[in-house]
């Protein structure tokens, strides 16, 4: 697939690599709408990718070990015990993973899009609609664009999805996460209740706290990244039904007074002043969404990352489902003459690989947070049964990308 011209909407991660797919593919021209008018790299806190999945996507050419990454190789799982300020460890599972900052990663992918790419900051996308042989793009400001194909990397709210599949929207999954980043200086003591190779996970009845050094803003030290699964009150719950409604990085006062409760009353004390020494300001509150698009083409437009497939973060999958779909996308062009036919391959082999991960961040969210096992209880042989049967025989970390 040679020439055309491509319109990407969405500029962080997901459209990046989209950007990126379609200058290999030798796209005449190339625009991503950022509806953002900030700088990206302040968004977002830690990722983690898996070892092999890092391995194909740096085969693939999106990735490389110049990105700052902290590699991690353990999880240990431990339980609120008065005896221990660390709390005490009832088993380790291996997590042979790469931890990235949100920020840097994508900061790297921007400088990595050509200058020719037409990246525009604070372009807000109204609505797309299709046309014989491409794409409208309809822009906030009343002005339209036509393209040969547009790519929707524009998140669980995408408008592209909208236009080719107005039913599919991400349904609240039953819980949130607490997350936020606290520089590693200002870690507590015992320093050995943390290990610089941990992905630290902290077990109690209704949820879970997981977290793992990432590298520091600009290149300097390391940030301590904690997410605290849980159920929110119920009081709240209605402010999650509709994910087009609910304000990004919303953190009532409510919520952070629950928030600050559950702490005192699961977390061991060196967890606690982990989470109590977080500004107010590095923290915020996820909700969980599902979702799952019919197909990820139709006629010249086309899904990828969180506008295709909403996954869980519990599923260790991070950024990798995107960057593995704009491998597979440009695969795919590369491989066919049509438009139509090297989408709709596309299409058939990632929607597959969404499906498996929204079930399986499903299970992991039953088996972690809503239906969570007496760990307190557990050693190491029941929590290797436990994550046996939570995980399934693979999946964690992303799926193996095909060849």
């Amino acid at each position: 697939m040679v020439g055309g011209r491509v319109g990407v909407v969405g500029g962080s991660i997901a459209g990046c690599a989209a950007a990126l797919a379609a200058t290999r593919i030798g796209a005449d021209e190339v625009v991503v709408f950022e509806r953002a008018a900030a700088r990206l790299e302040e968004r977002g806190v830690g990722l983690a990718l898996h070892n092999d999945r890092y391995a194909e996507l740096a085969a693939a050419g999106y990735l490389d070990a110049s990105i700052p990454w902290i590699q991690l190789t353990r999880r240990p799982w431990v339980v609120r015990d008065d005896a221990s300020r660390g709390g005490r460890e009832i088993g380790v599972l291996q997590l042979p993973f790469r931890s990235y900052s949100w920020g840097s990663l994508w900061e790297e992918l921007r400088h990595r899009v050509p200058e020719r790419v037409d990246y525009r900051t604070g372009a807000q996308v109204a609505r797309v609609s299709r046309e014989t042989g491409g794409a409208v793009v309809h822009l906030a400001d009343g002005t339209e664009e036509r393209f040969d194909l547009v790519i929707g990397a524009d998140g669980y709210r995408s408008v592209v999805r909208a236009a080719m599949h107005p039913g599919a929207v991400a349904e609240y999954g039953g819980f949130v996460v607490w997350r936020g980043t606290l520089p590693a200086e200002r870690l507590p003591d015992p320093a050995e209740a943390f290990h610089e190779e941990d992905a630290a996970t902290v077990g109690f009845p209704g949820g879970h706290l997981l977290s793992y050094r990432i590298p520091g803003s600009g290149g300097g030290g390391t940030t301590v990244n904690w997410v605290f699964y849980a159920t929110p009150p119920d009081t709240v719950v209605s402010q999650f039904a509709d994910p087009q409604t609910v304000q990004p990085r919303l953190m009532s006062d409510e919520l952070r007074r629950y928030h600050l409760r559950l702490v005192a009353d699961h977390l061991p004390p060196f967890w606690q002043e982990v989470v109590r020494r977080t500004q107010p300001e590095d923290t915020f509150v996820q909700p969980m969404y599902d979702m799952v698009a019919p197909s990820y083409a139709l006629g010249r437009l086309v899904l990828l990352g969180d506008a295709a497939a909403v996954g869980r973060p519990n599923t260790g999958s991070g950024a990798v489902k995107a960057l593995q779909d704009a491998a597979a996308l440009e695969r795919a062009l590369r491989a066919d003459d049509s438009w139509e036919s090297a989408l709709e391959t596309y299409g058939a082999e990632r929607v597959a690989v969404g499906r498996a991960t929204v079930e399986l961040g499903r299970r992991l969210g039953r088996a972690q947070v809503t239906h969570t096992p007496d760990w307190a209880a557990m050693d190491q042989q029941a929590l290797d049964h436990w994550w046996g049967e939570a995980s399934g025989a693979k999946g964690f970390g992303g799926y193996e990308m095909r060849r």
